[in-house]
């Protein structure tokens, strides 16, 4: 099954690799065209026996507790993004000569004629609100988008749905770009990148790697982040269409082919003729919602993304006006006797808590949780002077804590030994017996939640609700 178009699915051997958002409507789609679809799913939970049943209902064999052995016959895999490419059951089919493809590469090749391009995002950090700023900035030209893929929109159903787009707006995760050979987007941008699930992809060289797919085959324009030189590598190893460009953002004053700020502007030096002396304004620093650094470089990634779409100025500033960042993005809470509250629990790494502590001078830090095998140091050492106070949470807050003690051992420290439902409550009481008029207490955790809450939005609504028992 080569790069092409695949258009003749009826009696195809396909084993969907799991259940779950993506390997449910996969396995729909493929026995609608009339593929010999078979599931293979590792658990056997409750959920999973409730979509086993559905699919059976139609027709389609799923086989529970087992994804590690090859069915029968199979001529393609199509996996569930998340599972791990050094399982047995893709080593037998590397072994028996048989593709490998994700939902991402599905959808790519189900697409029909005339099909609306790609404008792609990855980065270890920022996607999702760029994805979503970039789709306003295009409603905002009157085009008809979505914002789709890893961001809980299925690219399966906006590929195959009965709503005509004109162009849509892409988040793809490492673990999509793996599945994916053959995407080639019509621009595309890698916001930032830093270690992250190096347990999956097993090396910080291929999972650069996996990001740098994303770029293959650009038509228009490949977007990299200045302050990031592995983003501009990606962008020299890529093969991409003739006259496509490589287009820098920056929070700085922007070259030629770059989008920067200029006295709180952001400006266009890449999509305006005469770019050596011209410079299109796009919008003011103020229509960045929050006008917070890491924020401004994810709003320049968007617009460039959109100018290269052709989109006017004044549709990125319209679009950028009219964003709302979804909850738990650097969200203001409250403020308590001159103490700014300020709820980022998805600052689920390092990276993502270094630019949220980035955005503020003068911090009480609430931080830890699952590290995920992440480490510290570099986090703390570049953040410490930012820091009046600490109060840790979570399973691995001892990493953190001797962190701290290495680089900032002057900062006051608060460790909570408790993983109760109040626990929250607890640090957010101490934080503020840490802070003083003018101070930010920050939840950015640094860390996974997954050890005391469902997942970090019921963190951050905890800390919310803690916030708001403290201002009553």
């Amino acid at each position: 099954m080569g790069s092409g178009q695949v258009t003749d699915w009826q009696g195809k051997h396909v084993t969907v690799a799991g259940l779950g958002v993506s390997g449910v409507p996969a396995a729909r789609v493929l026995h609608a065209r009339g593929a010999i679809v078979t599931v293979v799913n590792d658990g056997d939970d409750a959920r999973a026996r409730e979509q086993a049943a559905e699919l059976e209902a139609l027709g389609v064999t799923v086989r529970l507790g087992d994804g590690a052995t090859l069915p029968e016959g199979t001529e393609l895999i199509v996996t569930a993004p998340g599972w791990k490419p050094d399982k047995p059951l893709f080593q037998a089919a590397r072994a028996a000569g048989v593709d490998i493809w994700g939902d991402v590469e599905l959808a790519w090749r189900l697409r029909g004629a005339g099909a609306a391009p790609w404008l792609a995002v990855t980065g270890t950090n920022g996607k999702t609100s760029t994805v979503q700023m970039l789709a306003s900035i295009l409603t905002a030209a009157g085009l008809r988008t979505a914002a789709v893929g890893n961001i809980g929109v299925s690219l399966l159903d906006a590929v195959l749905g009965d709503e005509e787009y004109d162009v849509l707006a892409v988040e793809l995760s490492s673990y999509q770009l793996h599945w994916a050979p053959s995407l080639r987007a019509d621009s595309a941008a890698v916001l930032n990148l830093a270690p992250d699930h190096l347990d999956w992809h097993g090396s910080m060289e291929a999972y650069a790697a996996d990001k740098g797919r994303i770029y293959e085959g650009n038509r228009v324009a490949c977007v990299y982040n200045v302050a990031d030189k592995l983003t501009e590598g990606l962008v020299r190893e890529a093969d991409v269409e003739e006259g496509c460009r490589a287009v820098g953002f920056t929070l700085g004053t922007p070259g030629p082919s770059q989008l920067g700020v200029v006295d709180g502007i952001l400006v266009d030096r890449a999509f305006v003729e005469n770019r050596q002396q011209n410079a299109q304004e796009l919008a003011e620093v103020s229509d960045v919602h929050p006008p917070v650094p890491h924020n401004i470089a994810n709003a320049l990634a968007a617009a460039a993304l959109a100018r290269a779409f052709g989109v006017p100025a004044t549709a990125v500033r319209d679009g950028l006006r009219n964003f709302t960042p979804d909850a738990h993005r650097i969200a203001h809470v409250a403020d308590v006797d001159g103490v700014a509250y300020i709820d980022d629990s998805k600052a689920t790494n390092t990276h993502a808590a270094e630019a949220s502590l980035a955005s503020y001078e003068s911090i009480v830090w609430i931080a830890g949780g699952l590290a995920k095998g992440a480490t510290f140091d570099e986090l703390v050492a570049r953040s410490a002077k930012r820091l009046r106070g600490v109060v840790l949470i979570g399973a691995d807050r001892g990493l953190i804590r001797e962190a701290l003690a290495r680089h900032a051992p002057e900062v006051p420290v608060v460790d909570l030994d408790r993983t109760d439902t109040g626990a929250m409550s607890a640090a957010v009481r101490e934080a503020r017996r840490l802070a003083v008029a003018g101070d930010t207490v920050l939840l950015a955790p640094a860390c996974a939640s997954m050890d005391m809450f469902a997942n970090y939005n019921k963190r951050g609504d905890a800390f919310a609700q803690a916030v708001r028992e403290l201002g009553a």
